[in-house]
């Protein structure tokens, strides 16, 4: 429990989350893939083939030439995608499909460190058009997120323009540090993945969150806290009156998109292994 009000008087801090298994509990856009192909954007097959990615995110059992096939697969699958028509579908499907995979602790987590004074800032590998209207319901005040280049017709050229992943993360928590005058030595940060190990180092409170097995080992040896979600809960059952609107996210990254293509790079740098020393 955090229970101590931050001096004002002191540097302000903040709390990061990564988003994917870690405050949910599945894939941020591997979820809106059924949703994708209501929308017309991807067919039947496209549709088992994220379902497979799913499912081996969630085991992590990929093997690395397993995950990059699979990025640039749903990399070139996105190309072409209306923004306005993804960014839509996402709004009319977030309730239904993500508000149903909030961990309750992740939940707790960020209402208490809203409670000490803490800024909360969602930062994650998947697209901006999925990442900011996620980090909106669950109250940030500032998202981090991949974004996808967009062409003059307003689509996605299947191209990425920044890519919110390992040390990018870190790079990215700095920056917000020196923007914001955030005390990284008192800030806290959350992930499963020993990818975000980089992420984890910058912060004086790293915590492991359903770790896979190499940053439990890693956890285990640095000797930081290993928290286990395991209950996720609807917004509207932690609170029967929920119709107050979420703190607005303010975006760090802008737009992507790309929702099943940044699936693939999701999926690609959750349990990438090779490239963390």
């Amino acid at each position: 429990m955090l229970r101590n009000v931050e001096n004002h008087l002191l540097p302000r801090t903040a709390a990061f989350f990564d988003l994917d298994k870690t405050v949910i509990a599945k894939s941020s856009t591997l979820t809106f893939s059924k949703s994708f192909y209501q929308g017309g954007l991807i067919n039947r097959r496209a549709v088992l083939r994220t379902a497979y990615s799913q499912f081996v995110f969630l085991a992590g059992g990929a093997d690395h030439d397993q995950m990059e096939r699979m990025r640039k697969y749903l990399s070139a699958l996105c190309r072409g995608w209306n923004v306005q028509q993804v960014k839509e579908i996402v709004a009319e499907t977030l309730h239904d499909l993500i508000d149903p995979i909030i961990y309750d602790e992740a939940a707790t987590l960020i209402e208490e460190h809203h409670t000490a004074g803490r800024d909360v800032v969602i930062v994650s590998t998947s697209g901006a058009e999925v990442v900011e209207p996620i980090g909106e319901l669950l109250g940030a005040d500032r998202v981090v997120a991949t974004r996808m280049v967009v062409g003059d017709d307003g689509c996605f050229t299947g191209e990425v323009e920044y890519y919110a992943y390992g040390p990018t993360k870190a790079e990215a928590v700095r920056e917000l540090a020196a923007s914001e005058g955030y005390d990284l030595a008192r800030c806290y940060a959350y992930s499963d993945s020993v990818t975000d190990i980089p992420m984890l180092e910058a912060v004086g409170h790293p915590h492991a969150v359903n770790p896979d097995r190499a940053l439990r080992r890693e956890a285990l040896t640095r000797e930081w806290p290993i928290l286990d979600f395991h209950r996720p809960v609807r917004l509207k059952q932690r609170f029967p009156v929920f119709s107050v609107p979420p703190r607005p996210a303010l975006v760090a990254a802008a737009a992507i998109g790309a929702a099943a293509a940044t699936a693939g790079l999701v999926w690609y740098a959750s349990r990438r292994r090779s490239t963390v020393a």
